[in-house]
């Protein structure tokens, strides 16, 4: 497994909360989610994404948002309404970086920084478990989803995101 800064952080505070988990490594070409799920055999509906989002504002609020992989997350409705900005979008590479400590494929919520809100999809809670990014792009932490409940700053949030419309 990887030593970096984001991993190594992210075990600490595993260790820390005393909450259940498995670290599945997994190679760094195949971290994206979708590759994942289909290299190893993990269901969309079970793969939970941490993404970082920013409002467009002087202060730039952040926030980890966890949905899962076969959503997509209202940046522009309850996430910009949740950060009080006029306008909202996902935190590029740099600032996901400078601001976690984590690569964009890496991101988990485990680890973050004390002033970054996590808040969870409800339908992320009706799963056994959920794999989500393990801190870099070499592993992902397994966990049943009250276990990303019980972090400090995690909040369950109705309709966070929107279900994927059908393929056509």
């Amino acid at each position: 497994m990887s030593t970096d800064a984001g991993s190594g952080a992210v075990l600490e505070h595993l260790a820390a909360l005393g909450v259940a988990y498995e670290v599945v490594e997994c190679d760094p070409d195949f971290a994206d989610t979708a590759q994942f799920c289909e290299r190893y055999g993990y269901s969309m509906n079970a793969s939970a994404n941490a993404i970082c989002v920013v409002g467009k504002s002087a202060e730039r609020p952040m926030a980890c948002c966890v949905v899962l992989a076969s959503t997509r997350l209202d940046v522009n409705g309850v996430v910009r309404r949740r950060l009080g900005t006029r306008k909202a979008s996902f935190a590029d590479a740099d600032e996901t970086i400078a601001r976690t400590g984590m690569m964009i494929g890496g991101v988990t919520p485990f680890g973050l920084p004390a002033d970054i809100p996590v808040w969870i999809d409800s339908r992320v809670m009706d799963c056994t478990e959920v794999i989500v990014g393990g801190g870099s792009r070499d592993c992902k932490i397994l966990c049943p989803p009250a276990s990303l409940a019980a972090l400090p700053t995690a909040e369950v949030v109705t309709d966070l995101a929107k279900a994927n419309p059908p393929a056509s």
